[in-house]
């Protein structure tokens, strides 16, 4: 950056100095771009030549070393990083959820705060490997910002080999561009977009992002237009793909309300995402260049395949691939082509070979190839809608790739066929999805439970496993995007519908075998989806050995689905787990303690024991409302009758029909009671020969109250439903 670069605004003394030191600390010599290897770049926002209209660059000169080998000091005076590790605050699910323990207190930052070491008496001193990261990190952006060598920057990265500090990188980033002019800015976006997904985990950089708005109350005292470029950078990252729309609602839950980050929420979200024709205002408001978007590039590479199918002509398709300039998009050209010959299985082999020539000939490298097959595993359910045995035909392509040797099968996701499982005709089980979304919707506004089980009375008639499966994978997927209140509405909703256990089991492999799709858009999709699977071990929806179960089924090792379940596994651990689990998204009313699950069978127990005794029926009634936990009160119903069989005494019965008389005990919480009991007869009969046969008998007057559906029953030969 030049002296005169400083007479575009205000620029205090100490700024003038960093910079000089910053310059006079970067030798010059010691620059050298880097090769990366099979990695590339993923945005179409990053250039991909020196010549770049949208990133101009700063000249630097080349030398032999890398700017690590020195280990020079950062001399910024500025660290943002949040109070308590962004783990606090109202509303989240503060530590509990947190892998990360790279965040404690440290007296030297300068965001110390005295009272933080009454709230963590048993900190320790910050890892030597994360103080070693932000060191080399900031030398890194120091260096970045006087070469804009995007290749550079993003070989050196990868040498950090410490992907689960890549949040700070991202932060320092943005905060140091901050601070400087928009050419400056305007890299920093560029090189952001560029490094996503291929060398910094989406995760990282929503976390990146999380941080620095949870920091804007720091931030703002160096730099005084905080909220406007802060929440610039946001909409731009938006805009570039590589934040959802979704953070601004969740991240506003997350923050004080009377903190600068909602200020720079709201600016991003109204005064720049709401704009007319903001995409193009937004990627142009630091100068950078009119490029294309991600949709002219999809269709570009759709018109090119479209041109080889009808002229047969590789060598003009290769020239065509090559013009793109999008080296870090060619997993699009893979997957685009595949779902092109599955849907035109006559071009087929044209397609396929050009592929495999691209492939051998490098103009596509083994990374793009193996991103694209991989995107097709994860869609080829929903292609599967349109193209009947989908499946059948991607197992066959990557067979004959795998034998023509330009891609790895060992390194592709599990694609199982799923022989002698019945399927669904496609045209039901897309009618149903679409059906059961405005039923889930609905529920969402008026929280009526009976609605919905009127409503999936009427579509499912057959009661289908399979559509039952569907409408769990739904109701969970929509819940995720939404709030806490819409969280506990569906894992209320999940315990009040009686799916037997296999159809819950089945819905949440549908939903961890697309977890990685689903990352995409939700980053915190992990913790979300772990919770949801502990809490129906918590309500007793499943059993923990259904995580066993799941596990067998969903089989890749380094998939975000096994990171659901073992964050699930972790959750269930731990200490009071239970009742943790049961308030995570504010069930029973905030006014309360959580009731732990042993705490709650204990009280339901004892108030049966004391209306047995001679106690009145309002007064076990009042009791059951105080729990605040109507969906658990299938409990009731299954103590009541194991109690009524055991000691051959009505008097429970009384109750029951009062408290279905009322409303207080639903249908399906009967249902269900008289379900757990009919599971557990074979166990009863050891104690109560006649069980089986009292059963029936109780399971027949229930019908006749209207308790149960006519349509309920149970094998007498094993007791189960």
């Amino acid at each position: 950056m030049s002296g005169m670069e400083f007479s575009d605004g205000f620029v205090s003394n100490e700024h003038r100095e960093l910079h000089r030191s910053a310059t006079e600390s970067a030798d010059p010599l010691s620059v050298s771009p880097l090769n990366i290897g099979n990695k590339s770049p993923r945005s179409l926002k990053s250039p991909t030549s020196p010549n770049s209209p949208r990133s101009p660059k700063v000249q630097g000169k080349s030398g032999n070393t890398s700017p690590l080998a020195h280990d020079r000091q950062s001399h910024s005076s500025v660290d943002g990083r949040p109070k308590k590790g962004g783990s606090g605050g109202k509303g989240t699910w503060g530590g509990l959820l947190d892998t990360d323990d790279s965040y404690t207190v440290d007296p030297s930052d300068p965001n110390f705060d005295s009272s933080e070491e009454c709230e963590q008496p048993n900190a320790k001193p910050e890892s030597q490997d994360f103080e070693e990261y932000k060191r080399k990190a900031t030398v890194i952006v120091e260096e970045f910002f006087a070469t804009d060598d995007i290749t550079s920057t993003a070989n050196e990265l990868r040498e950090l080999d410490m992907p689960s500090y890549s949040f700070y990188f991202v932060k320092k980033l943005v905060s140091k561009a901050m601070d400087r002019h928009d050419k400056e800015k305007e890299m920093a976006a560029v090189l952001l977009s560029a490094l996503y997904a291929d060398f910094i985990d989406p995760p990282q950089v929503y976390k990146g992002f999380c941080k620095l708005v949870e920091s804007a109350d720091d931030l703002i005292v160096d730099i005084p237009d905080t909220v406007d470029v802060l929440a610039l950078f946001i909409a731009r990252a938006v805009v570039d793909d590589i934040l959802p729309p979704a953070f601004l609602k969740k991240q506003m839950n997350y923050i004080p309300k009377d903190s600068k980050g909602v200020e720079v929420l709201k600016r991003a979200e109204k005064g720049y995402l709401a704009a007319p024709l903001h995409a193009e205002i937004i990627e142009r408001r630091w100068g950078g260049s009119k490029k294309r978007s991600v949709d002219d590039v999809k269709a570009r590479i759709n018109n090119l395949l479209i041109e080889y199918v009808v002229s047969g002509d590789k060598k003009e398709a290769c020239r065509c691939i090559k013009e793109l300039k999008v080296p870090f998009f060619h997993h699009e050209i893979v997957k685009r082509a595949l779902v092109m010959s599955m849907e035109r299985q006559q071009a087929e082999g044209m397609l396929l070979d050009l592929l495999k020539e691209a492939a051998e000939e490098g103009l596509i490298n083994s990374s793009q190839v193996s991103k694209g097959f991989g995107r097709m595993i994860d869609y080829v359910d929903d292609l599967s809608l349109d193209i009947p045995n989908a499946r059948g035909i991607l197992q066959s392509l990557i067979s004959k790739a795998a034998s023509e040797g330009w891609v790895c099968a060992s390194s592709l996701k599990s694609l199982s066929l799923e022989p002698g499982k019945p399927s669904l005709e496609d045209s039901v089980a897309r009618a149903f999805k679409m059906k059961a979304q405005p039923i889930i919707q609905e529920y969402f506004l008026s929280g009526d439970i009976s609605e919905v089980n009127s409503c999936l009375e009427s579509e499912n008639r057959t009661s289908s496993s399979d559509l039952n499966a569907i409408f769990v994978k739904r109701l969970i997927t929509l819940a995720m995007d939404r709030k806490n209140r819409e969280k506990e509405m569906a894992s209320v909703l999940l315990s009040s519908l009686c799916f037997p256990a296999d159809d819950v089991v089945n819905g949440f492999v549908m939903l961890i075998e697309s977890a990685d799709d689903t990352a995409l858009d939700n980053p915190v999709v992990v913790e979300d989806l772990a919770m949801f699977l502990a809490r129906a071990v918590v309500d007793e929806v499943l059993a923990p050995q259904h995580l066993e179960e799941i596990g067998n089924q969903c089989v890749a090792p380094d998939s975000v689905g096994s990171k659901v379940l073992k964050m699930a596994k972790s959750l269930l651990k731990a200490r009071l787990s239970g009742e943790r689990i049961l308030r995570c998204w504010g069930g029973g009313g905030s006014s309360r303690p959580g009731w732990a699950v042993e705490d709650v069978k204990d009280k339901i127990g004892k108030l049966l024991e004391e209306f047995e005794s001679g106690g009145g029926v309002r007064e076990a009634c009042r009791c059951m409302k105080e729990l605040g936990m109507p969906f658990f009160n299938h409990e009731v119903v299954k103590k009541a009758l194991v109690t009524i069989m055991e000691k051959k005494n009505e008097r429970l019965w009384i109750l029951l029909e009062e408290c279905f008389g009322s409303g207080l005990i639903t249908m399906n919480q009967m249902t269900k009671g008289f379900g757990r009991v009919a599971e557990s007869l074979d166990d009863l009969a050891l104690d109560v020969p006649d069980a089986q046969k009292q059963f029936g008998h109780y399971v027949e007057r229930a019908k006749t109250a209207g308790w149960l559906d006519s349509s309920f029953s149970f094998s007498k030969s094993n007791g189960t439903c």
